[in-house]
């Protein structure tokens, strides 16, 4: 009988337990949460600065840890704060990197992981735009893998109180960022870029994005139009393009379903955000953006 209770309670201790309670996958250095915690309050200053890139390298780990502390401010902030403060050497940057893009592209079940290597991934091309610590042919990966990933998003969850951040296309979204900041990305990779964009502006499954989203997709579209590669014209175009109604035969019908009103309060966000960035700005550069912007919002009225 004490054993049948026993059993029960333990099915009921772990259904109230946090998801996280087991996952022992996060420990850099062998190190235990707290040690991480304290570590971070210092700025992940180690005594011996020999294991930075064995620390680094289990860092990567906690990018998919279900405890939000593990994975956003141990994790995430461990790597950028490494890379940002140059307690890294460019080879090991660039180890670090093809290691987050594998992670890229394994399975990840809780929807944790692939946000934050995307996240930390921006840090790598941040490094690289900054130093170029990438070949030619590294960092055309990481325009094809970055591209995949933002157009391929399908998990829309943003904030949790008890999970944290997943943030998917947000976090896709400041990886292009940093792509389009680097003067050694061409035309062609641009507009790889912008063409993966335009697949997360108006998402599926008829999500309204509640989290920012779609300012944090504008940001690289405004990054590319003051590289001054791409044309008024060719922008004027690509804002007709991703401004078509369809399914519907015109944007008067989206009013009456939640897939029409979520195409249109997203498109509609999108397009405010790049409007009014670029018309805020001295910089004529992003003027460029103005008349297709501005059409979107017209059309969509």
């Amino acid at each position: 009988m004490k054993k049948t209770l026993y059993a029960f309670l333990g099915i009921i201790l772990t259904l109230q337990s946090p998801s996280w309670a087991n996952n022992t996958t996060c420990a850099p250095l062998d190190m235990k949460k707290s040690a991480l915690m304290d570590l971070r309050k210092s700025g992940f200053e180690l005594e011996q600065p020999d294991n930075y890139k064995l620390f680094a390298e289990g860092l990567v780990d906690c990018l998919g840890h279900p405890d939000p502390d593990l994975r956003d401010q141990v994790g995430f902030e461990g790597l950028s704060t490494l890379m940002r403060e140059n307690r890294l050497k460019a080879n090991e940057i660039v180890s670090i990197g093809a290691n987050l893009i594998e992670k890229l592209n394994d399975p990840d079940p809780n929807g944790f992981t692939h946000p934050f290597v995307a996240l930390a991934l921006a840090e790598v091309a941040r490094a690289d735009r900054i130093d170029k610590i990438l070949t030619a042919d590294q960092r055309a990966t990481l325009v094809t893998e970055a591209a995949n990933y933002i157009a391929t998003v399908k998990d829309y969850r943003g904030f949790d109180e008890r999970d944290g951040w997943r943030h998917g296309v947000a976090h896709g979204a400041d990886l292009l960022m940093q792509l389009s900041l680097n003067e050694a990305l061409n035309k062609e990779q641009l507009l790889i870029l912008r063409d993966a964009i335009s697949k997360q502006i108006i998402p599926s499954e008829s999500h309204f994005y509640i989290y920012g989203e779609s300012e944090r997709l504008a940001r690289p579209i405004l990054f590319m139009a003051r590289r001054g590669l791409i044309s008024e014209e060719e922008w004027t175009q690509w804002f007709t393009d991703i401004s078509d109604p369809a399914p519907f035969e015109n944007w008067g019908d989206v009013f009456f379903s939640q897939e029409g009103l979520a195409r249109r309060h997203n498109l509609r966000a999108f397009a405010l955000s790049v409007y009014a960035n670029a018309d805020a700005s001295s910089n004529d550069a992003y003027k460029v953006l103005l008349p297709g912007a501005l059409a979107t919002l017209a059309a969509t009225n």
